[in-house]
């Protein structure tokens, strides 16, 4: 069972990762095109090449969050009905308690919102002893220099494993069944 919530684990975790860094730096790119457009589109030298560069990083950061919650939703749908290591995560419908086959948006949002504070109390957990560790082992003037989209996500991510392995017991519409 542990080698199915691992691939399990890693097959959300690299779609997670890949949709999420590809939406963010198309979402970039497109407010920094965007941007260079309505300054009237200057001649391109190195000094516009790197104004442009430092638009699309802080853009990056910014439209990342977002991409993270939308990718976040997305990704739960492909959890079900794919086989793992001997084992298959299945969908009940509410009314007539059958598994669902095809698995759409509005199935997922009971589940999904389940989900999802599971992960947010686990990222919280998480916060409070890296926050413990780097009060005790760094002198920081404030407590939250460290922390960034890209803390958040590694959280995120670490967090996504141990929130799939108590979506089964936590819901009681999603069952693992051997395939």
């Amino acid at each position: 069972m542990s080698r199915f919530y691992l691939f399990l684990w890693l097959r959300w975790l690299i779609r997670v990762s890949l949709c999420s860094v590809f939406l963010a730096s198309a979402f970039a790119a497109f407010i920094t095109f965007f941007i260079y457009l309505s300054e009237g589109m200057p001649s391109f030298s190195s000094e516009v090449g790197i104004a442009l560069f430092a638009i699309a990083k802080f853009w990056f950061a910014l439209t990342w969050s977002l991409a993270l919650l939308l990718v976040l939703f997305r990704s739960v749908k492909y959890l079900f009905n794919t086989c793992v290591a001997g084992y298959v995560l299945k969908l009940q419908s509410c009314q007539t308690q059958e598994f669902i086959e095809e698995i759409g948006y509005g199935d997922l949002v009971k589940v999904w919102r389940k989900w999802f504070m599971l992960l947010i109390w686990i990222v919280a957990a998480q916060m409070i002893i890296a926050l413990a560790f780097t009060s005790i082992f760094n002198d920081f003037e404030t407590i939250f220099v460290w922390f960034d989209i890209y803390w958040l996500f590694g959280f995120v991510l670490v967090a996504g494993y141990f929130a799939l392995m108590v979506l089964a017991n936590r819901c009681a519409r999603v069952k693992i069944k051997q395939c």
